[in-house]
């Protein structure tokens, strides 16, 4: 199988349960609720996407002919930052698993790295994923009710937290929607988590911080 990367980058995770540990983004092209495209926006199915998954042509992107010469690509990224440790490849988008399968993991695995995913979760998650981060949309079909972490951006109409409450994930955060309501969204953040204390407050850090 060939892989299409929008960008492929060493930086440090910026939300969820793992913010702060240095990784290796691996962001592939494309996403099954939006194409990207300015114009295909108001008929998209996910309406606050902030991240440009569109071609080839970011830092580090490209089309590889097969899972081993994308994990090279992965392993290189990590070594030229010398980074110590055990080695996280973070799997984004778009949607990565429209791409991402048992071979990509295989490969990457064997350079000696945990793989995470951050997916909508309206696909099957492959075997062997070291963590499952799963970020709901209204107006879908969740297929992956259970893993490591529920993201839920909120609010958002029609995915409210009460629904995936009960869903088997080890963490369950709420991120505040970004926009011009940024400011009046983490507060509704941070009154949900104070009444729901399953709940935590994840933020993105690293818009905070600015870096990738």
């Amino acid at each position: 199988m060939a892989y299409s990367v929008k960008e492929l980058f060493y930086t440090v995770q910026g939300e969820g349960a793992n913010a702060g540990r240095a990784a290796v983004f691996c962001r592939f092209a494309g996403c099954n609720l939006w194409s990207g495209l300015a114009r295909d926006r108001p008929h998209a199915v996910c309406q606050f996407c902030d991240t440009d998954f569109v071609g080839t042509d970011g830092p580090g992107g490209g089309r590889f002919a097969e899972a081993a010469a994308l994990a090279d690509a992965i392993g290189a990224t990590w070594q030229a930052a010398d980074g110590g440790g055990r080695p996280l490849v973070v799997c984004t988008g778009g949607e990565p698993l429209l791409q991402l399968d048992g071979a990509l993991i295989a490969a990457v695995r064997a350079q000696g790295f945990e793989v995470a995913v951050e997916t909508n979760g309206t696909l099957p998650v492959p075997a062997g994923l070291d963590w499952i981060c799963v970020s709901p949309k209204a107006n879908t079909t969740l297929r992956q009710t259970q893993g490591d972490e529920i993201k839920l951006v909120y609010p958002q109409t029609g995915a409210e937290p009460e629904r995936f409450a009960s869903m088997a994930f080890a963490h369950f955060f709420l991120q505040p929607m970004d926009g011009p309501e940024v400011q009046r969204n983490t507060q509704a953040v941070v009154a949900y988590c104070k009444a729901h204390p399953q709940w935590r407050v994840s933020l993105q850090t690293h818009k905070m911080m600015g870096i990738p």
